[in-house]
């Protein structure tokens, strides 16, 4: 399927319109909201407080996760970001360094509403999008995300500097407007929440029990936990990176990012295709070795060489996470999609706090080449330990909790090709009359794809 496919959908286009709009807001306000704390207090350290805050509700992810299962998704999307839309105006209360604590607060609301809205857009990617079209979907929203990256940050600056920051919550409130009435003109069948059983704890268990008991999205979600820890490791040299070897200004790191957001945006738009073409694990592991290539690469004092290691940067780092997230949405059973992909979004998002303290450490103490060469080593570690042979007699059986699924002997790479072979993420035989676009059956213990056809060959040539 390709990515014109996915516009001409109405469902998928409608949904990308919702995310649009929302990230426009969100990166406008996330750029500023820095710059704001600075401004009124001077205080750097309240500056970087407000990445934590927005960070934080991820430390509780899969808690949230379960709160997007219990209810319908769709109704939760509209009712959070009308919510939020409703919360930023109080920003307008913040005049002075004492009012700081209120931004701080809606910050972390922000964070929270984002966790909560991601666990449920997992979960209704299932209804909105068509199976052959989630691979082009997901990538598509890689690219729209990128993209506002690169624009809003523009408007929001350029609003602050004229208006102040109160008119950046405004814009923000504004776009979770819109992206409630997206997806309340979004027309899906949506599966029902599954019957509650047991407390939070109990249900929130489940989606941690899932994640763990199915060994490709273990393997996946480990390379995305490897890739943002590695990640901010290389990020924490950029700036002596470019004081020190490209010996420009600091302003420089903004055409760095720049660069690697339009490699981000491109990567997106051929993510699809690279899926359709590859296993799960190698699609990951590509992604692996092209973003940690181009960040040891970037140890070379050339602007050439550093533009382009950038580059790679922007293109393999979303293909490691793309191909977690939508394995998520491909192997888990319905009901429990929200838990599970706020389980991964934890386990993956976590290191990042983590590998930024441990980022400026390593500045302090040895050169930054070495840092970078450093990143280059833990991916190729990274993308082994991804593709390596599981022993034989340890499978797990496959898909989901309570599947059925027969345990598997052993995987060589590429065995894994469920989503990504036939049409990306999602790819999946339709469901029965009635079923929600996408949905599973539940005999469907794994999608039937051109992937599973490989996957029955390399099988029988691993019996006995």
């Amino acid at each position: 399927m390709t990515v014109r496919k996915v516009l001409r959908d109405r469902g998928a286009a409608t949904y990308l319109g919702g995310i649009l709009v929302s990230g426009f807001g969100d990166s406008a306000m996330l750029l500023v909201a820095g710059i704001w704390v600075k401004t009124l207090t001077g205080s750097s350290s309240l500056a970087a407080a407000v990445t934590f805050c927005v960070w934080a509700p991820t430390l509780v992810g899969p808690l949230l996760g379960t709160a997007a299962d219990r209810v319908r998704r769709r109704r939760l999307l509209i009712g959070v970001n009308a919510a939020l839309a409703l919360l930023l105006p109080a920003l307008l209360a913040v005049r002075s360094g004492r009012d700081v604590w209120l931004l701080l607060l809606v910050l972390t609301a922000v964070g929270a509403g984002s966790v909560l809205c991601d666990a449920a857009e997992a979960g209704l990617v299932v209804s909105a999008v068509p199976a052959a079209l989630r691979g082009d979907f997901n990538g598509l929203r890689m690219t729209v995300t990128e993209a506002m990256k690169l624009l809003a940050p523009l408007a929001g600056a350029g609003l602050f500097l004229r208006w102040g920051g109160g008119a950046v919550a405004l814009l923000d409130a504004a776009t979770f407007v819109l992206a409630a009435l997206a997806f309340t003109a979004l027309r899906i069948r949506e599966e029902p929440p599954g019957p509650r059983t047991g407390g939070w704890r109990e249900q929130t268990a489940q989606g941690v029990r899932a994640l763990r008991g199915d060994p490709l999205l273990v393997r996946l979600v480990g390379a995305g936990a490897a890739a943002m820890l590695l990640s901010g490791i290389s990020s924490a040299a950029i700036y002596e990176l470019v004081d020190a070897g490209l010996h420009r200004p600091p302003a420089f790191v903004g055409v760095l990012y720049a660069v690697q957001g339009a490699g981000s945006a491109v990567a997106g738009t051929m993510a699809g295709a690279v899926m359709r073409r590859l296993p799960e694990r190698a699609f990951a592991a590509v992604g692996l070795l092209l973003f940690t290539a181009g960040a040891a690469v970037r140890a070379v004092p050339s602007l050439p060489v550093v533009l382009a290691g950038t580059l790679a940067i922007g293109v393999g780092l979303p293909w490691v996470i793309v191909a977690a997230f939508t394995a998520v949405q491909q192997h888990t059973e319905p009901a429990l999609v929200g838990r599970v992909a706020a389980a991964a979004g934890t386990v993956v998002f976590a290191p990042t706090a983590v590998a930024a303290a441990l980022g400026a450490g390593l500045v302090a103490l040895v050169d930054y080449r070495l840092q970078l060469a450093g990143v280059g080593v833990g991916g190729v570690m990274a993308a082994w330990l991804l593709l390596l042979r599981r022993p034989r007699g340890l499978g797990v059986a496959g898909v989901g909790v309570g599947s059925g699924a027969e345990p598997v002997s052993g995987s060589g790479p590429g065995a894994e090709l469920g989503a990504v072979s036939g049409s990306g993420p999602g790819a999946g035989s339709g469901p029965g009359p009635g079923a929600a676009p996408g949905a599973r059956t539940a005999g469907d213990r794994t999608p039937r794809t051109g992937g599973d056809r490989d996957r029955t060959a390399e099988d029988r040539g691993r019996t006995g």
